[in-house]
């Protein structure tokens, strides 16, 4: 299927479901949806990174520090952190990624979704599909906040790492 007829809730501001759209419409007309993000660390505590491929449908060519995506119609938040680690890791028998915390992401430019964040750990092989995929690595933390200021990172990602960073110092 393409990515674009993929069906996506609507959500109001409340994360209450509106409406029911393609996400291509979705996109188009900047209609809030759902989103997952998911930190995936490997054995060592290495944060998995990757560079989008410049196909995306949103934030071609930039790196990112989570895995993820939209949330489709019906399914809960959930469902597709575990559907969306699988599949973007290229690894089957995850452990169900552990919910963080939930906030509305909105960049004033017509990008919004409610975006729920989790963590897991992957110590199984990854093979990203190189359709999605253009080059990724585990690389530990203090490598990332290097990175921060030198390569180009997708908005929403950026917003989730600085909430994640915040929500476990104070913890």
């Amino acid at each position: 299927m393409n990515p674009a007829d993929e069906i996506l809730d609507i959500v109001d501001e409340h994360d209450r479901v509106v409406a029911q759209v393609a996400r291509g419409e979705a996109y188009a007309r900047g209609l809030r949806h759902r989103c997952v993000f998911i930190q995936a660390r490997d054995a060592a505590g290495r944060l998995f990174v990757h560079r989008r491929t410049a196909t995306k449908l949103v934030f071609p060519a930039l790196y990112d520090m989570f895995v993820g995506g939209v949330v489709g119609a019906g399914e809960s938040y959930d469902e597709a952190a575990l559907r969306e680690a699988e599949e973007e890791l290229g690894a089957t028998g995850l452990p169900r990624p552990a919910f963080l915390f939930k906030f509305l992401y909105d960049d004033g430019a017509g990008n919004s979704w409610w975006s729920a964040v989790y963590e897991v750990r992957c110590d199984l092989p990854v093979q990203p599909q190189a359709k999605e995929v253009q080059w990724h690595d585990f690389l530990p933390e203090d490598e990332v906040e290097r990175r921060l200021g030198e390569w180009e990172w997708v908005p929403d990602g950026l917003a989730a790492y600085e909430r994640l960073r915040a929500f476990r110092a104070a913890r």
